[in-house]
């Protein structure tokens, strides 16, 4: 078993598998960037957002993962929609995050742009852009450790494991461990509001949209760390509990596909649910 690092998806992959996969999955991921990549012009996702149409047919490989972000859309009571992408473009992360400056005043109110999918086709209204983000990122993970190619595969806090014995440390904004989680065959992710910050209009800015307001979401909750069956479903439902905040952890303990939910509050105290399922 060996342990590789890399970037790929805009953050640091890490894979621990045989010595004769790992090659294997760090070409996936490279083929997954291609594809769900909003930094790279040429990519499927770019240029679906580019095109003006309202209704764009999809390869196979894009309609599967935006048939799972419907999905967790749903789940999620829409707290958690990829079609937020055009916010996330206004308050100023447009290209990757070493490429974001301040802005001097913050965008027009903007309103929630509606998508659905039939099959392989998207239908959006005008201007409705897509960010696949941490849900292409789990997703990723998932697709290979599934496929065999490691055994435990993260990506920038999003992680998927076969490892029976998986142990993860959650920490808080000063790098401090907060909890320890056992993760074992499963997944788990971290969704975080301390991190990807810059100003606008003076003010802090994050890169964590809230749909009902189309602006990064206010909330008491600075980190919350969900485990679930896979690492698309612990992003989606971490990042809900970040959005939903006071009440975001007696809504993960409602859930039956969340095992656990853990929030780090901006005063440094720590919550988690009160029933851990079997993932």
């Amino acid at each position: 078993m060996i342990e590789t690092t890399f970037r790929a998806m805009g953050t640091t992959i890490s894979l621990h598998g045989d010595a004769s996969n790992i090659a294997r999955a760090g070409s996936a991921f490279d083929r997954y960037e291609r594809r769900f990549s909003r930094f790279l012009p040429d990519s499927e996702l770019s240029r679906m957002n580019a095109s003006r149409a309202e209704t764009v047919r999809l390869s196979p490989t894009m309609a599967e993962i935006m048939t799972i972000a419907a999905d967790l859309r749903n789940r999620t009571d829409g707290l958690v929609d990829v079609g937020v992408g055009g916010a996330v473009v206004d308050w100023g992360y447009a290209g990757t995050f070493a490429d974001i400056c301040d802005l001097d005043q913050a965008p027009e109110h903007a309103l929630r742009q509606p998508w659905n999918l039939e099959a392989t086709m998207l239908h959006r209204s005008p201007g409705t852009m897509i960010d696949l983000g941490g849900i292409a990122k789990g997703w990723a993970c998932d697709r290979v450790v599934e496929s065999g190619l490691a055994a435990v595969a993260s990506a920038g806090g999003d992680l998927r494991s076969k490892d029976p014995s998986l142990v993860v440390d959650v920490v808080d904004g000063d790098g401090d461990i907060a909890a320890e989680v056992f993760v074992g065959v499963g997944a788990l992710a971290t969704s975080s509001i301390t991190k990807r910050r810059w100003k606008v209009a003076g003010s802090a800015a994050h890169h964590v949209i809230d749909p009902r307001t189309m602006a990064p979401a206010t909330t008491p909750i600075a980190s919350a760390t969900v485990v679930a069956r896979t690492a698309a479903e612990a992003e989606a439902g971490a990042k809900a509990v970040l959005l939903k905040g006071v009440g975001g952890l007696a809504w993960a303990d409602s859930q039956p596909w969340i095992s656990r939910a853990i929030a780090v509050w901006h005063d440094g105290n720590v919550y988690g649910t009160t029933i851990a399922r079997a993932s």
